[in-house]
């Protein structure tokens, strides 16, 4: 019996192994809800690093997004890891994948991603603003006709500027930049290197305090929801999230989660 037992034991270690190594092949995640996440003690969370949501001044850590990442590490008493990727694809790419757990940032919510990925309640609203120098701007959409706008690849507001040319019945050429993320592309709106971005509006005023050349006072987009967002097979973590927001998103709160250490 022993003998018996011991073959079968090896036998279930081959195939966890060949499961796991065939399944990293494959692209396939395994199951990591909220159960396994806190079996583990850890937990994987992705944000992008910008003025509002996480930043580093001198020897301080701040934010909007790491105090509530911090706060969600003591409250739940879980060893947080924090990664920083600016671009939003490769979050969500590393969140299928299972490399994160939690993509923590202002992603504004359409269709299409809400078919794809688990997202929280309403943590901000914010709306999509055109980035341009101060000199003449645009306040009519029909003046962005034969018009140049330069945003990041695959950036969600690539929809919103599509449905906006049909909107004005006219041509909006949109150029997908690989290289630089909103930020340095407002700052090349700055320098006058182009002439138009797009940037979501509580970045943009933020950044245009420190770029006085530059205009953000035209909208894109009406006012949208933004939400953290989770793996489709992590509901029961989807929901802890949901319950805990419900509990830490006062304006009280969120002022002191902003100006974390």
């Amino acid at each position: 019996m022993l003998v018996t037992y011991s073959v079968l034991l090896v036998a279930a270690l081959f195939l966890m192994v060949m499961l796991y190594t065939v399944s990293r092949k494959a692209g396939l995640v395994l199951p990591r809800d909220f159960p396994q996440i806190a079996k583990s003690g850890e937990l994987n969370i992705v944000t992008d690093y910008n003025p509002v949501g996480y930043h580093v001044s001198g020897d301080t850590v701040a934010g909007f997004q790491y105090g509530l990442i911090k706060a969600l590490e003591r409250d739940w008493k879980l060893k947080v890891n924090i990664f920083l990727e600016n671009s939003l694809d490769e979050n969500l790419l590393g969140l299928e994948r299972g490399k994160y757990d939690i993509v923590a940032r202002n992603i504004p919510v359409n269709t299409h991603l809400r078919q794809q990925f688990g997202f929280t309640g309403s943590i901000n609203r914010n709306k999509q603003v055109l980035v341009q120098r101060k000199l003449a701007p645009i306040r009519q959409h029909l003046d962005l006709a034969k018009k140049t706008i330069h945003v990041h690849k695959d950036s969600p507001v690539i929809l919103r500027l599509q449905n906006l040319s049909h909107e004005i019945g006219d041509t909006i050429f949109v150029v997908q930049n690989d290289l630089y993320e909103t930020e340095q592309l407002v700052m090349m709106v700055a320098g006058g290197d182009i002439d138009f971005t797009v940037c979501d509006e509580v970045l943009a005023r933020k950044l245009a305090q420190e770029m006085p050349e530059i205009d953000v006072d035209t909208d894109i987009s009406f006012t949208q929801l933004e939400s953290w967002a989770v793996r489709k097979d992590s509901p029961v973590l989807l929901d802890s999230l949901n319950a805990w927001f419900s509990r830490v998103l006062t304006p009280a709160s969120a002022h002191s989660l902003s100006r974390r250490k």
